[in-house]
């Protein structure tokens, strides 16, 4: 279990000083140490609350991941980054630039900020309309960080799972991570994580509550941070049902669902709160038998 860095990036709603470190406290206390966060999040604010909270840990007792892709530039004036999603006063403003000078300016930049010397994996993140310059120029600029030990891995993070199968095909990344397309509500990204398994490309799943969804199966509840729509509301609160036939909450069947692939090693959840990190740790130890899946496979729910 991997502990999501965006929602103490003040995503959406501002989380206090308080609560993000005790989100981290709780995270740490149930064994996580893989971090991920990026300067998106929060305009750095997210990389700066992790790197405050790990000061001090022996380095090589965690795993952190950043992001590169969106440099940030100083900005002046009133205003804040609820536009881009984040409760954040507008101190920055970001620049897409998956360059090769970009990418290290991006991550000398993160480095700073998270108070490290070296991170462990670094994904490009959202070259969704950036192909070419980012497997032309980021990710190699990347491979020869990680040839340099500056860096341990390399990935691209993605919404989609299309684009990151081109990066698994035609370059020689380490990882990825699709959030929001391998879950127990959809598995569009299938394909890619058997690309994954077959290359021995690791799959990091985020997003496993589809956004909110799957947390809570109703009305107003959240898909892809929109308005979950009806018939989506309505297949969530059946997988529900078949869990309870099993004592297994539908957060606990999210959180396990991704295992049950090969290529999966983590699931990155994202909290705000200890409370919410400690029901996380609880859904992400408890047992799903396999007959739930086997059910859901019956009714239709999954794929066979």
């Amino acid at each position: 279990m991997g502990f999501g860095g965006g929602p103490i990036g003040n995503l959406f709603t501002e989380v206090s000083d308080v609560d993000a470190f005790g989100a981290l406290e709780a995270a740490w206390d149930a064994g996580v140490r893989y971090f991920d966060t990026a300067p998106h999040y929060g305009l750095g604010l997210s990389e700066r609350r992790i790197g405050s909270f790990l000061a001090g840990r022996p380095r090589d007792s965690f795993v952190v991941s950043t992001k590169v892709g969106r440099v940030l530039e100083p900005a002046f004036g009133d205003g804040d980054d609820r536009a881009n999603g984040f409760a954040v006063p507008a101190t920055a403003w970001r620049r897409w630039d998956f360059s090769a000078d970009g990418v290290r300016r991006s991550l000398e930049s993160s480095l700073d900020r998270l108070g490290l010397d070296r991170v462990d994996v670094v994904y490009v993140h959202d070259p969704d309309s950036h192909w070419e310059q980012a497997v032309s120029e980021a990710v190699p600029a990347l491979l020869a960080l990680r040839s340099e030990g500056v860096i341990g891995a390399v990935g691209v993070g993605m919404n989609q799972w299309e684009l990151p199968a081109r990066f698994v095909r035609e370059t020689d990344v380490d990882v990825v991570l699709p959030a929001g397309r391998y879950t127990v509500l959809e598995q569009t990204a299938a394909p890619l994580l058997d690309l994954c398994a077959s290359r021995g490309v690791a799959v990091v799943a985020a997003g496993v509550f589809n956004s909110g969804l799957l947390a809570r199966p109703e009305v107003g509840s959240t898909y892809d941070y929109r308005a979950a729509p009806e018939a989506l509301v309505l297949r969530a609160r059946r997988i529900a049902a078949v869990c309870a036939r099993h004592d297994v909450t539908l957060p606990q069947a999210a959180v396990s669902f991704p295992f049950r692939h090969p290529a999966v090693v983590s699931v990155l959840l994202g909290v705000r709160s200890a409370a919410e990190m400690r029901a996380n740790a609880t859904a992400f130890a408890a047992p799903v038998p396999d007959a739930l899946w086997d059910d859901l496979r019956t009714e239709g729910l999954l794929p066979t």
